[in-house]
């Protein structure tokens, strides 16, 4: 586990949020409510008014809400049955307005508050708060980065004649043995031409042989915060073939970290990675977006992608993993995690993965 990791200031987020409500907001998005108050599990609410913020969870929560929170100054309501932790919330929202984003909730949940209060949607200002990172969390992210880096410097030589479930289990036994809290997500191992030629393949039993194409897809969970990265190889010599659709991918995984900068649209990021695999015949072998947001979710906005009204802004987190396949082919993708950055030189943006991006043979 990593311990040295600057705090996070909290009681500045809640006196920010606080200070600037006009009415009152319930946030029930787990991410958002860690943002904000600090408190990590898996139920549970947050009431944030002009002069107080509100915590309320179950009984299996109460005395870890009470340390998580400490330092927002939140109020903290346990209760151990759901019908009472309801009727308390209900009683704590009251009969004014309430602003809850319905992305947040299910519809079922949504209507039974509904039935007891006055619930308005309201698209989360938290949400919109998190996709700028502050310098403890790059701190987190940037940590978490690494143990996936040297996890993957790990596995990476003994790859061919393993198979893809002992590399996803191997990888993730060195992203803890590196100080990693868990992985990121299921580790993405694809290898051959019909495995490799699925960008989110479960790993299996297959054996990794000469000749595949093998596709690793790999991060690191650091106090609540995400990493995200992809490299590709060919096991061996590789072919003509392999060799220019590697470097294609190269090429324009090298153009979308070019166009990452302050006040970028994120649809011109995957344009210019889109455009370079257009020009050369294989837009069609490119089957998902260019990248998205990192931080407490593994996904967040922003997301480049042709139908994206977003803007890049500095202090965002964000990947570029532009990727070709085709079945009878396998597959390779590219993926670095970068921080937006005031331009310096002429470079928006920090590379945060550093597993090097090797040459094919």
């Amino acid at each position: 586990m990593i311990t040295d990791l600057p705090p996070i200031d909290h009681a500045r987020r809640v006196a920010a949020m606080c200070g600037g409500a006009s009415g009152t907001t319930l946030y029930t998005d787990l991410a958002d409510m860690r943002w904000l108050t600090g408190f990590v599990g898996s139920n549970g609410w947050a009431v944030v008014r002009h002069d107080e913020l509100i915590v309320g969870t179950d009984g299996r929560y109460g005395e870890k809400a009470c340390e998580d929170t400490a330092g927002s100054g939140a109020t903290v309501i346990v209760e151990h049955q759901a019908v009472a932790l309801h009727e308390r919330l209900v009683q704590v929202l009251g009969t004014g307005a309430v602003g809850l984003d319905s992305s947040s909730v299910s519809h079922a949940v949504w209507e039974r508050l509904a039935n007891a209060v006055h619930l308005v949607h309201q698209p989360s200002p938290v949400s919109v708060l998190r996709r700028t990172k502050d310098e403890a969390e790059v701190a987190r992210i940037e940590a978490a980065a690494a143990c996936a880096d040297s996890a993957l410097a790990v596995v990476e030589p003994q790859l061919c004649g393993m198979t893809e479930a002992d590399v996803r289990m191997e990888l993730e036994y060195q992203l803890r043995l590196h100080g990693a809290d868990d992985r990121s997500y299921d580790t993405i191992v694809a290898a051959g031409p019909d495995h490799g030629a699925r960008p989110h393949h479960a790993a299996s039993g297959r054996t990794i042989i000469e000749g595949d194409t093998v596709t690793i897809d790999v991060g690191a969970l650091v106090d609540g915060y995400h990493s995200d990265m992809t490299r590709s190889w060919v096991m061996g010599e590789a072919t003509e073939h392999q060799r220019e659709i590697y470097e294609l991918v190269s090429v324009a995984q090298q153009a979308g970290l070019d166009t990452i900068t302050p006040g970028v649209a994120a649809r011109d990021v995957d344009a210019s990675c889109r455009q370079v695999f257009v020009d050369a015949g294989y837009g069609d072998w490119f089957i998902h977006g260019t990248g998205h947001g990192v931080g407490l979710d593994i996904h967040e906005s922003p997301y480049h992608s042709a139908s994206s009204a977003e803007i890049i802004l500095e202090g965002y987190v964000v990947t570029v993993e532009p990727g070709l396949y085709r079945g009878g082919f396998g597959g390779f993708r590219i993926e670095d995690l970068v921080l937006v950055t005031k331009p310096v030189n002429g470079t928006g943006h920090r590379v945060l993965t550093h597993s090097p991006k090797r040459e094919l043979n």
